[in-house]
């Protein structure tokens, strides 16, 4: 069966990333005797390097992890709101959304403290060896991918008349990054090299109180000094106002990145966990348990209307029922078989384009005000959707799309994923974002920006996902881990916001349906089949736009299954023959021992490496 390359496999290390630096950078650390915890901090701070137009060092990172021994944990490295980040005060400065760029839309930073946390207690490794892969790029510079150029020229006027500390770093000598030419970031390597000397010198010869030290200088050092003299600059964002921060010092030296129990559900022979309902994870178990015993053919126009029409009702739940705000999400409900059954009798043979959320356990659903204006339009008439730069959406699906960045800075920033499994049985997906280029200016000391997760949150008080001090936005990141007979197998993700868990949903299908290949999981296969996606719900950025009824397919996809479709009342966008997903996938087979790992064609940059 043809595959773009092969399913890698071996037994002592794989690694699968959305750049081939990240996963070469991986590999070394596990060649010089880390394990794949090690290896996943040390890809995590070179795709802030290599992919800054995708994640940077104040985002965000939720990490799925699974320990030699089989136990499983979420690490959230998702930032909450700001003290000061009410409904009352975006509403007092005339905002009903908050801006999709800008200070004001910035969390807490959450990925470096989650990075940290994590090598602190699983891995092996110093700050000073799991940074210095970053450090050098940073600093010697590296080939940029044609998105990063891209990116940087759709927001050149914004950088040269406004923040203009981004132009400094991103436009030096008025040129912006190009493939084939060396570009650093020589304030970023600065940032990482005082961080490390100031935390040896705190933490001495002791390698957990040096991470503990690091962690201090980004909280309270200077790292915060400089985040919060930053933030309170006032800037202007996607709202066309200059608009400072609610970040303080308070925040950042308040929040500690933290552990939790997976969410998790189990469909034939697998149980599949993922983050909690401050996350949209569990919209991947909900469509699973959705799904009828007895599946139509894969790949079949049956199959495909199947899987979108689930989708629509999961992430109808979302809208109505996830959420860090108004206390726990009712997973259990919306994930029992009862429910479940109730739902299933709702998909007909024909598409449809309405919201509609379910209530659980008797609970009555509530939308925010946006959303039900937004769900009331007809199909065919919400806003065309803007591919991200980086995610390879097809420029088909809005014709005038190719500029993703407006001249105010209103963008859509995507994401980076890294998987890793080790000889000892850890494996690890985590799911970097936010803190994009595009995001924020520059903190000129540092060499990076603050993010914007807080567009994720509403303006309307009582909803699950309220804007409320101290609670996480509701994000769109989204890694997996799978078991079989209780032991961890399968690590995968995907960039792409909202469409994560519809892409991690087909490729986890096809895993799960396909032959084996040398024995094994066919990842590469799975990973290389046509893709799709739907937009019949509001998007997680500003302005939280939705599609009604749309879907969007390669050009690979059988013309026979868009012509049924089509027929069957779905309004199909044809877009190019590789632009669905980015997935990347590590396996081990507790039986033999054997690792394997398989990354994503899709924008030639995703790449796999292993022995």
């Amino acid at each position: 069966m043809f595959t773009t390359r092969p399913t890698l496999q071996g037994t002592f290390g794989m690694v699968s990333s959305t750049h081939w630096l990240a996963s070469q950078s991986a590999m070394a650390v596990l060649e010089d005797g880390g394990n794949a915890f090690d290896a996943a901090v040390a890809a995590g701070f070179v795709l802030h390097v290599v992919e800054p137009h995708l994640n940077g060092p104040a985002g965000e990172v939720p990490i799925i992890l699974a320990t030699g021994d089989g136990d499983v944990r979420v690490l959230c490295g998702q930032g909450p709101a700001p003290a000061a980040a009410t409904v009352a005060h975006y509403r007092s400065l005339g905002l009903s959304l908050v801006p999709g760029t800008g200070p004001l839309a910035a969390a807490v930073p959450g990925a470096f403290d989650a990075w940290m946390v994590l090598l602190r207690d699983h891995g092996t490794k110093d700050p000073a060896d799991v940074l210095r892969y970053a450090i050098g790029y940073a600093e010697h510079g590296h080939a940029p991918v044609e998105r990063v150029g891209e990116t940087v020229e759709a927001v050149r006027e914004l950088f040269e008349t406004e923040w203009t500390t981004s132009a400094d770093v991103y436009l030096p000598g008025g040129r912006s990054p190009r493939p084939g030419e060396l570009f650093r970031n020589p304030a970023l390597a600065a940032t990482w090299r005082r961080l490390i000397a100031e935390a040896e010198r705190a933490g001495g010869a002791d390698r957990v109180a040096r991470i503990e030290a690091a962690r201090a200088v980004w909280r309270e050092g200077f790292v915060a000094e400089a985040l919060v003299r930053r933030a309170g600059v006032p800037t202007l964002d996607s709202s066309g106002r200059r608009h400072p921060a609610t970040l303080t010092a308070a925040d950042l030296a308040g929040w500690s990145a933290s552990y939790e129990a997976p969410a998790t559900y189990d469909w034939n022979g697998w149980t599949l966990a993922k983050a909690g309902g401050w996350s949209q994870g569990p919209v991947l178990l909900q469509q699973l348990a959705l799904l009828p015993l007895d599946l139509p053919p894969h790949g079949s126009a049956d199959y495909a209307h199947l899987l979108i029409e689930g989708c629509k009702l999961a992430m109808a739940d979302r809208e109505a029922w996830y959420g860090d705000a108004a206390g726990p999400v009712p997973l259990d409900a919306l994930l029992s078989e009862p429910y479940n059954a109730s739902r299933r009798t709702s998909i007909t043979g024909t598409a449809c384009p309405g919201l509609r959320p379910g209530s659980p356990g008797g609970r009555t659903p509530v939308l925010a005000a946006h959303v039900r204006e937004a769900a009331a339009r007809p199909p065919g008439s919400g806003e065309p959707h803007i591919p991200a730069p980086g995610t390879g959406e097809p420029t088909t699906a809005a014709p005038a799309a190719e500029q993703t960045t407006a001249p105010d800075g209103a963008t859509r920033g995507d994401t980076c994923h890294v998987d890793v499994v080790d000889r000892w049985g850890n494996m690890v997906s985590a799911t970097p974002s936010g803190g994009w280029l595009q995001s924020n200016p520059v903190v000129p000391e540092l060499g990076f920006p603050l993010g914007t997760r807080l567009q994720m949150a509403w303006l309307e008080e009582g909803l699950p996902n309220t804007l409320t001090p101290g609670r996480r936005p509701r994000t769109t990141l989204s890694p997996s881990l799978a078991l079989r007979g209780g032991v961890p197998v399968l690590a995968f993700g995907t960039p792409g916001g909202d469409q994560q868990d519809q892409w991690q949903l087909h490729f986890f299908l096809a895993v799960a349906r396909r032959p084996p290949v040398r024995g094994g999981l066919d990842l590469q296969g799975a990973i290389d089949e046509p893709n799709w996606h739907n937009d019949s719900f509001p998007s997680s950025f500003h302005p939280r736009d939705m599609r009604p009824g749309s879907v969007t397919v390669e050009s690979r996809t059988d013309p026979a299954v868009v012509a049924e479709l089509r027929r069957r009342g779905h309004d199909v966008t044809v877009g190019e023959p590789w632009s669905e997903g980015r997935l990347c996938a590590v396996a081990r087979d507790p039986r033999s021992g054997v690792l394997s790992a398989a990354a994503n064609p899709r924008g030639m940059q995703g790449y796999a490496v292993g022995r």
